[in-house]
């Protein structure tokens, strides 16, 4: 994959307004510029400005759309005129299925109205941000428990093993209601399933150990209700498929995200002092920083939606079944939404950021992370006051590989007493 997106030898096509427009882009930009860690694929902020929707051939062929631009994009995201199908999606990234089987029973992210709606009503009321604030005194004690551990270690230590990835996963297994024994062993199956470095046949085999535990926790919680979100779901009209579909759906939505945004945003602020500065000096400013951190990273990036039917769109027109794939990255970087948008500044208001998308589909757990996010970053920053980068940013690795960017590991270290 080159740095720099190639275009095709083909003539510039038209806008439905009569307006030439770039040569269809022919590969979908994939890796970042050398020492970047935290800005979009290269050359993604040079297609924006060209043209913040194009043409764009995919690797089966099929011709369809780039959005780069953030009106554009959340102008899709928006429209119900625009399918979250799986199987009518066409895959932007080489080497991948022609065709996406649907989505099973209980994924949220692969499914339009009316079946969306009803798993969605479900569940919004188990996510607001009332319920949620309830759980800080939760996430405020775990935080507290694996700090601690951390400073009985000492440095150095790998803070996505120490603390940015069991907090979320805690969360989420007291949300779910999986027993307090069975949650070391449930977590190594989920770290499994999403290390993207292994033998894909291993990762399968966690997958149905996962479906498996799921489908007993199901009928346990059927049988004697706890106080947890699957209890809660069991009244409902799910059956026991869809409700073991929800509950893997959750896990992989609230912790792998949540999880890797406490690890890259913590790279980040290590590796923007004056940044960190501003946090530490004023926790205060935790709900604005955590909106600014998930603005800059955006780690979860790229979409697609596939038109259910003819429209226009930022002076297009496009044709039913062509699938528009977005960069969420690009449009939190867009100028034109946010001012010196390559700037990370925890001051900002950057409201209407696009990292957890927009519209019917927007992230369900949203709440949630926001508040490990809010409680975690100022805790780990007030209790390690020396927090540093134990290794050379460069030797930091990156998750390259995987639909959710961030580190796979974070050495850091801090002064003893």
């Amino acid at each position: 994959m080159h740095n720099e997106p190639s275009t095709a030898p083909a003539a510039p096509t038209s806008a439905a307004d009569g307006t030439e427009q770039p040569a269809p882009l022919t590969e979908l930009p994939m890796t970042r510029a050398a020492g970047c860690p935290f800005d979009p694929y290269d050359g993604m902020a040079r297609l924006r400005e060209e043209a913040p929707l194009r043409r764009m051939r995919y690797p089966d062929g099929h011709l369809g759309w780039l959005a780069t631009g953030h009106s554009v994009i959340r102008a899709v995201l928006a429209d119900p005129r625009f399918s979250a199908r799986y199987e009518l999606l066409h895959l932007p990234i080489p080497g991948g299925p022609d065709v996406l089987p649907p989505a099973s029973a209980g994924d949220l992210s692969g499914v339009d109205a009316p079946e969306h709606t009803r798993y969605r009503r479900l569940l919004t009321g188990k996510f607001t941000v009332r319920r949620m604030r309830q759980l800080t005194e939760r996430v405020e004690r775990i935080t507290a428990d694996h700090l601690d551990a951390m400073e009985r270690h000492g440095g150095p230590v790998d803070l996505v093993q120490a603390f940015a990835r069991p907090v979320p996963a805690l969360m989420i297994c007291e949300l779910l209601g999986v027993p307090y024994t069975e949650r070391a062993d449930f977590l190594a199956y989920e770290d499994i399933l999403s290390d993207h470095s292994l033998d894909p046949d291993e990762n399968a085999r966690a997958f149905t150990v996962l479906q498996d535990y799921l489908r007993e926790l199901v009928l346990a919680k059927r049988a004697a209700p706890t106080d947890d979100l699957l209890s809660d779901l069991a009244t409902s009209d799910l059956t026991d498929e869809e409700l073991t579909g929800t509950g893997a759906f959750l896990l992989g939505a609230g912790l792998e995200t949540t999880a890797n945004m406490l690890a890259h945003g913590t790279f980040a602020l290590l590796r923007h002092p004056d940044q960190l500065a501003v946090l530490r000096t004023d926790p205060g400013l935790a709900d604005q920083a955590v909106e600014e951190l998930l603005r800059y990273l955006t780690i979860a990036d790229t979409g697609a939606r596939t038109a259910r039917e003819d429209l226009e769109l930022a002076g297009h027109s496009i044709k039913a079944g062509e699938t528009v794939t977005f960069s969420l990255h690009a449009a939190n970087r867009d100028p034109a939404r946010f001012p010196d948008p390559d700037t990370l500044d925890l001051r900002r208001k950057a409201t209407g950021h696009l990292a957890f998308g927009h519209g019917a589909h927007q992230c369900l757990g949203q709440q949630l992370a926001r508040v490990e996010m809010r409680v975690a970053f100022p805790a780990l920053l007030t209790r390690f006051p020396t927090l540093r980068l134990a290794v050379p940013p460069e030797e930091v690795p990156l998750r390259t590989n995987a639909n959710i960017y961030g580190v796979r590991r974070l050495p850091v270290t801090w002064d003893g007493e």
